[in-house]
Parts: structure tokens; sequence; C-alpha cells
């Protein structure tokens, strides 16, 4: 299944309808789990996925594992930020040299970011303030001519890349500026059979959001689970 590859661009006040989802994703990151996992269920779904990572060479045996799910390649990150939208899925500590760089090719598109800044100790996991409020917020400030949308943070990567899972009964709380952004990443979510798209607010509340995965991993240790969240009454 091909996707329409042009993305309409609304003011946040414009109605969302007629909105089309892109033809290819670039996943900045995408040899980690998240990733990883992503990569899966987007191809899967139909998308032409580009799995980017500083190797190259890394990506494309990355991808390789891939090629009986869909439309899977590697590349180098500069090359994966050419897809029609892009996913960020690096660690927190290379988030912004690399969105720095990368900005003139990421300029006009929907960047979706699901960066979490957390630590380990023997106390478990915790959220590390980002200096920018959150790292979709950061990632705004360095991208002001990309549209950042805060999502796909609380999926459990475990899940997204297994293939007997099937459904994964949860709600991706989307948050951004733009309203036909924010729907086109809505409906990207239901690439993720069983998975809903709710809009979470603007990304000035994407700390806590970001934060929350902290709680989940804490949730995940304690009952050896992969939990995510359901919002009730939508």
């Amino acid at each position: 299944m091909r996707r329409p590859s042009t993305i309409e661009h609304m003011t946040d006040d414009a109605p969302a309808a007629g909105t089309q989802l892109p033809g290819s994703i670039g996943i900045l990151g995408g040899t980690g789990p998240q990733g990883r996992g992503l990569a899966r269920r987007f191809a899967a779904a139909g998308y032409q996925v580009v799995i980017g990572s500083r190797d190259a060479e890394r990506a494309a045996a990355v991808a390789a594992d891939y090629a009986a799910v869909g439309s899977v390649t590697g590349a180098a990150n500069a090359d994966a930020a050419g897809a029609d939208l892009v996913v960020v899925a690096v660690p927190y500590d290379g988030h912004a040299a690399l969105l720095t760089e990368l900005a003139p090719k990421l300029t006009g598109k929907i960047v979706v970011d699901c960066v979490n800044r957390m630590g380990f100790d023997k106390q478990g996991p915790y959220a590390i303030a980002v200096p920018a409020g959150s790292s979709a917020q950061e990632a705004a400030e360095i991208l002001p001519d990309s549209t950042v949308i805060a999502a796909f943070h609380h999926v459990s990567s475990t899940l997204l890349d297994d293939p007997e899972v099937e459904q994964i009964e949860l709600d991706v709380l989307v948050l951004g500026e733009d309203r036909a952004a924010v729907e086109v990443v809505n409906r990207l979510a239901t690439a993720i059979p069983g998975a809903r798209g709710i809009y979470g607010g603007r990304l000035r509340n994407a700390a806590q959001v970001e934060a929350l995965t902290a709680n989940l991993i804490a949730i995940n240790r304690r009952y050896k689970a992969h939990a995510g969240l359901r919002i009730t009454d939508v």
C-alpha cells in the first residue's frame, strides 16, 4: 500500500480535514530499540521506511532484518532526513547536535520527536529536566522552519518489535501547535494495530508527557509488564 507523499500544512485555527499521510518515513536513530519497533510497524502498514544511523552500514544491516515486513532501507541519518516525515528517536545526549546539523534537510517537514531525557540509579528511572522545557520544545527551537510534533513516547519497544504481537492496545499522546500536523500524526499512530492517536495539548505540555515515561518504566520493572496508556471517555 503506497501512501500519498504530500502533506497539507494549515494554520492552527484551520480544520484538519483533508490532511494526507506521508509516503516515506525517516527514523533518525532508527537502529535503537524504539526506532526498530516503529520501523516494523510503519513498514507493515505500507510506508516506505528509512532507518537512519550515524553508521550507514549498521543501518543497512538492521534494515535487512525487516525485508520480509515491508519497504525498509538503511542509510546515514542525513539521508534518512530526506524522507517525507521524520521521526527523532536518538538518545537525548545527541539530540540537539544532530538536529542542528540536519536542520536544512528538515525544513518544511513534520518532525516527530519521541525523545525522553531520563536517568537511572539504584532507586530506578527518573526524568531529567531539559533546559528548553522538554526535548520536543528543544527540537522546535532548533528547527524553526519545521513543524515539530511530540508523540510515541509511551509505546513499548519490546511490543513494537515483536512480530507475534498483533495488537497493542494503547493511546499515543500527540502534542503540537499545528492542527493539520497533529492530525497527520494521530492517523500515523494507527499504523500500530490497536493504537489511537489522541491530541494531548500544545508543545508546552510535552515535559510531563516525556517525564511520564520514567513512571511507566518503573511500573514495567515492578510488574514485569509492558505498560502503556489508555485515555478514557474519548
